[in-house]
């Protein structure tokens, strides 16, 4: 097997990140992300938290890029949880104007050690988080190498999605409903057409156009298609019409070539 980038000389996953990477532009929104999730989060709840996407790979754009963090709870997270993450992600949004919203993922330790989740939830924390504050779990996790059984497990579930992805662009009928949908949507599709030919490629990228690159030598039929979806996925506005196209096009064919090369994600309880 050839190797792409994101591997060590074994053939196992890189990780992702770190905090000598954050910019001196975000390093006052991490630093507040820290303080703040003490304030709402004791140490008997909370067991270690996590940043990961563009800030901690070094690659963030002031005003562009959003703040994504996870918290592993020693406990299932609660609505009592839930509500304090929002008051954190609506605090740090309104006092950095350097991060174009915040959103923080709310796990417990339980389900992220858990067998279904091996080649998910945990795959995403070891290879894909970098630790912020606590005991860092991957240290209690697997090496992962990218096998189809991680791709089926990671995005083999985009033929479940569809229906509801389709009712949500019915629903969203504002300028800025259909902004945020067409990036979330672009996004899901680059990064599933990504660990479609993830195993054959040999190698693992974050990066969107990269994504879409090496998608695109294997599927060239459908490169433009995916290219596009890559370019809204940092711009989604200067794209209105291309949720429907993606939605109605590259969306069912992607979800039902996923699943002769892969197969199904295991349903979760």
């Amino acid at each position: 097997m050839t190797h792409g980038t994101g591997l060590d000389r074994d053939g196992c996953f890189l990780r992702e990140g770190s905090l000598d990477r954050v910019s001196a532009q975000f390093a006052p929104v991490v630093a507040e992300l820290g303080a703040r999730l003490g304030d709402h989060f004791g140490p008997g709840r909370l067991h270690s938290s996590y940043l990961y996407g563009s800030i901690p790979r070094g690659t963030a754009v002031p005003g562009t890029s959003d703040l994504d963090a996870l918290l592993a709870l020693r406990q299932e997270p609660t609505e009592a949880d839930r509500a304090a993450a929002r008051a954190v992600e609506d605090g740090l949004d309104a006092a950095f104007p350097q991060v174009n919203g915040v959103g923080i993922l709310l796990v417990g330790v339980d389900q992220v050690m858990s067998e279904p989740e091996r080649y998910d939830l945990a795959w995403f924390v070891a290879c894909l988080c970098t630790p912020l504050s606590g005991p860092d779990l991957a240290a209690r996790l697997p090496r992962y190498r990218p096998t189809s059984l991680l791709a089926r497990e990671t995005n083999g579930d985009l033929f479940r999605g569809l229906p509801g992805l389709r009712a949500k662009a019915t629903a969203a009928t504002t300028e800025a409903e259909r902004t945020r949908l067409t990036r979330g949507v672009a996004r899901r599709l680059v990064r599933t057409g990504f660990t479609l030919v993830m195993p054959r490629w040999g190698g693992w990228t974050s990066d969107l156009t990269e994504s879409a690159e090496v998608f695109g030598r294997y599927y060239p039929a459908h490169a433009g298609q995916m290219r596009a979806a890559a370019r809204a996925a940092r711009t989604p506005a200067a794209y209105p019409q291309l949720l429907d196209e993606l939605l109605s096009g590259l969306a069912p064919w992607l979800a039902d070539e996923y699943l002769a090369v892969h197969g199904a994600k295991a349903p979760r309880p």
